[in-house]
């Protein structure tokens, strides 16, 4: 072990540990990850002993800053590139309406206890003698090879004490693809409701974790088949399911949605356009419909779901800034490439959609070639053929109209100059028409042929030009 902790922190620390008498380890996910090859930059230090004064000491051997947080009696420091934490041996209860735990001093066994799984249990010794030396009492190192979750204690206690650990749980297992041992599946279904005791912040921070995972589905499947999906993002879970009437059913747009998603991480790595992938069809449970001669119908669940994208995000404790806004695009403009890329792409409609999406046309469209999940082959291959048609057909009227985040060649304060008018109907009348005729390619995307449009219009308003502008 002691070839994976030549970085001179540790040698420090040791130094330290020697110069007081005390003892020190380091522990949970930089031990793990040494066993998994996975870079790590965050480690964590247990002291036999108070570990803020042990950090003192350690920030005043490196000569670098120390942050001391003493209400949760830890210490924080940086030295080159890593960011290492210091903690007590401790042990500690928890009381049933509280994820915060009653804290007393203990051993190293019993701060190993604490830990939410036996991977991140392991320890090394970083005394001088046992320098190097791994600390394994719950067989870690098996599960890391047998790629299974298991909680050091009875999974019913330590998810119960710290329902969080139940979304670390699906966390952990999405980004490192493990199995949730079935005991502890079992424990989470039991303790899902407990998961309410968690702040909205720190749900969402492990939800976001298991986003950008190489595979989300894997999480998603874990949180739907557990229930807790149904107590964090009860709106998500709703989409499960297909009803039959008169022999015809429709898609699980639960599935799909994983798929959608999916697809969509072999793309980006982006958080909000992934955002976008989940929420594409969330309002297809509120505008389902059966209709006798047709089938299975969701019309409107594009514009709807749109307006449920803000109260969605601030339920999640999400920012409700640009981020959101560009999710809402997304969710709201999802279908129009895909009616695009079914029929003959207009001039027009494509003037449209760059009109509408902006700068985020790139992005739309990632979203829409994820959404071509269906099974049949021959569907496939010709929907993403016509995406590649809709794609082209974009960038050659964007090469001449540049209509991307297009402002009208006239401005209302145009118009009212022209006319001499003051903000009205007649405003809004001339310049949506100017709009409309550009996107229709009746008059080319200039200020010239915007002008003589408007001098017309007006006249057929019965407005006379008093104002000349060019």
């Amino acid at each position: 072990m002691k070839n994976h902790l030549t970085h001179p922190v540790f040698k420090i620390i040791s130094k330290v540990a020697a110069q007081l008498d005390v003892e020190s380890f380091v522990i949970g996910g930089f031990v793990r990850d040494i066993f998994l090859n996975r870079p790590s930059k965050d480690v964590d230090i247990v002291v036999l002993g108070n570990g803020p004064d042990f950090a003192s000491a350690v920030a005043k051997e490196l000569n670098v800053p120390l942050n001391i947080f003493k209400s949760f009696g830890t210490a924080m420091l940086k030295h080159q590139d890593l960011e290492v934490e210091f903690v007590g041996a401790r042990k500690e209860s928890y009381r049933i309406d509280s994820r915060k735990p009653i804290v007393e001093d203990g051993t190293l066994e019993d701060d190993q206890k604490r830990r939410d799984f036996t991977i991140n249990a392991m320890a090394i010794n970083l005394s001088k003698d046992n320098f190097g030396e791994l600390l394994d009492p719950f067989n870690g190192m098996q599960h890391l090879r047998e790629r299974i979750l298991i909680t050091p204690l009875n999974p019913g206690e330590t998810f119960s004490d710290d329902p969080l650990r139940m979304m670390r749980a699906v966390r952990f297992a999405t980004q490192l693809n493990f199995k949730i041992s079935d005991d502890a599946v079992e424990a989470i279904k039991k303790n899902k409701n407990r998961i309410q005791i968690v702040s909205k912040e720190r749900i969402t921070d492990e939800l976001n974790k298991i986003i950008l995972s190489p595979i989300p589905s894997i999480g998603f499947n874990y949180l739907f088949d557990t229930g807790l999906l149904k107590e964090i993002f009860p709106l998500m879970s709703d989409l499960y399911g297909v009803k039959y009437i008169n022999g015809k059913g429709h898609k699980d747009n639960f599935y799909h949605t994983l798929e959608v998603l999916d697809n969509i991480c072999q793309t980006t790595d982006d958080l909000w356009l992934r955002w976008a992938a989940i929420l594409h069809d969330i309002a297809k449970p509120a505008t389902k419909r059966f209709e006798k001669n047709h089938g299975w119908t969701f019309h409107g669940h594009e514009d709807k779901g749109a307006r449920m994208v803000p109260k969605i995000f601030a339920d999640l404790k999400l920012p409700l800034n640009d981020k959101m806004k560009f999710v809402q695009k997304m969710v709201l403009l999802h279908l129009r490439p895909i009616v695009l890329a079914k029929e003959i792409v207009t001039d027009s409609a494509v003037r449209r959609l760059l009109f509408e999406a902006g700068e985020d046309i790139e992005a739309l469209m990632q979203l829409c070639h994820a959404d071509v999940t269906t099974k049949n082959e021959y569907k496939k291959k010709k929907y993403r053929s016509n995406f590649e048609l809709v794609k082209q057909k974009i960038k050659d009227v964007e090469e001449r109209d540049k209509l991307r985040n297009w402002q009208p060649p006239i401005s209302g304060e145009d118009i009212m100059k022209a006319f001499n008018l003051k903000a009205g109907r007649e405003v809004g009348v001339i310049k949506n028409q100017i709009r409309e005729a550009i996107l229709e390619g009746e008059i080319k995307n200039n200020r010239e042929e915007a002008i003589n449009l408007m001098r017309n219009l007006g006249k057929n308003l019965n407005l006379v030009m008093v104002n000349k502008i060019s």
